[in-house]
């Protein structure tokens, strides 16, 4: 079975700091390589994979302002499509724009949708729906105009989380910085609970960090840490009290959230998305519907359990998992295809 893994290259597969699409791509390649699948990874230049590096983009276009990024993720999107028969199968995992191609080849092509940024990008995937295939990140995500093949929840690697029995004394929130995530109620919840608070992340909306967050950093109370790398996240999570999820919109998946919790670490989160397929309420975390609810809930962390919050990653979100399920679904595909099947 010959797989081409396209990824994104807005950060390096494996990402260095931030890059959630890159990470989850890189945790696949890596485990399928491991499974003895012969794996090509479509990346920026600078990647790693123990698999085979295809490349075009020599560094990610958020490290290099100077290039644009619709020019090279059209050079990169293109750059696998010409080389679509040396495939089996192609996983997409760059959106909407490698579905415009597929009707081009003959190799089938195989879609993780990891969200939808609007409601303007569902008519390419409705456009394609009949002629590639959908995998969604969770049930919540689905939409009623499209088909899916599967739900494949994301995995991580469990040995990049340590385990933390005793909780800390601070809340954690990690994620970009935008009103999406809730960067300013997680500030609110912290305030009024007097708790310290950690902030992790990207900046994405400058004009809201400025107005909502920059404001109450005093870098006391309310910390501002930029972007950090695996080490230093491991370390922030297991170390909390909490991990805050405080979401204006319909979470996809969750990354934070899994990874919060395989270090021990219990989620209060608002119930949005996919939010209750991810935390196990009353066990892993609580799902919450505003500030006040989830500052009633803080009181509540230290009854939880821990250990239950590793076991719940390691039973459902695991790479392994992850892996075994995709592998099902590209013999799936290449079953119907060998029957002459769409």
């Amino acid at each position: 079975m010959k797989i081409a893994l396209l990824a994104p290259i807005a950060w390096r597969t494996p990402p260095e700091h931030y890059g959630p699409w890159e990470r989850v791509v890189s945790l696949l390649a890596e485990g399928l390589v491991k499974k003895n699948i012969d794996v090509t990874l479509f990346a920026t230049g600078n990647s790693i994979t123990a698999g085979k590096l295809a490349w075009i983009c020599p560094y990610p276009y958020e490290e290099n302002r100077d290039i644009d990024p619709k020019v090279w993720e059209a050079l990169h999107i293109s750059h696998l499509f010409e080389e679509a028969e040396k495939f089996d199968l192609i996983h997409n995992h760059y959106d909407f724009l490698p579905l415009t191609f597929s009707r081009l080849v003959k190799t089938p092509v195989l879609t993780t949708i990891h969200g939808f940024s609007s409601d303007k990008i569902l008519p390419v995937y409705q456009k394609y729906n009949k002629n590639t295939y959908y995998v969604s990140i969770s049930n919540a995500d689905r939409r009623p105009e499209l088909e899916y093949i599967a739900t494949i929840y994301h995995g991580i690697d469990l040995n990049e989380f340590t385990f933390v029995e005793k909780p800390g004394k601070y809340l954690v929130y990690l994620g970009r910085i935008h009103k999406d995530k809730g960067t300013t109620e997680a500030i609110q919840i912290a305030r009024i609970t007097g708790m310290k608070l950690y902030i992790a992340g990207i900046i994405q909306d400058e004009n809201y960090f400025e107005a909502n967050v920059k404001p109450y950093i005093d870098n006391r109370n309310i910390v501002y840490l930029g972007s950090i790398d695996p080490y230093k996240r491991n370390i922030l999570l297991g170390n909390a009290y909490a991990l805050i999820h405080t979401i204006n919109f319909a979470e996809p998946f969750g990354l934070s959230v899994v990874e919060s919790m395989a270090c021990g670490t219990p989620v209060i989160a608002f119930n949005r998305g996919s939010m209750s397929e991810v935390i196990k309420d009353g066990i892993t975390g609580f799902l919450v519907n505003n500030i006040d609810e989830a500052v009633d809930k803080l009181k509540y962390i230290s009854c939880l359990n821990r250990a239950d919050a590793r076991k719940w990653v390691e039973e459902k979100f695991s790479q392994n998992r992850m892996v075994e399920d995709y592998i099902k679904v590209y013999e799936k595909i290449l079953k119907n295809k060998d029957k002459g099947c769409p």
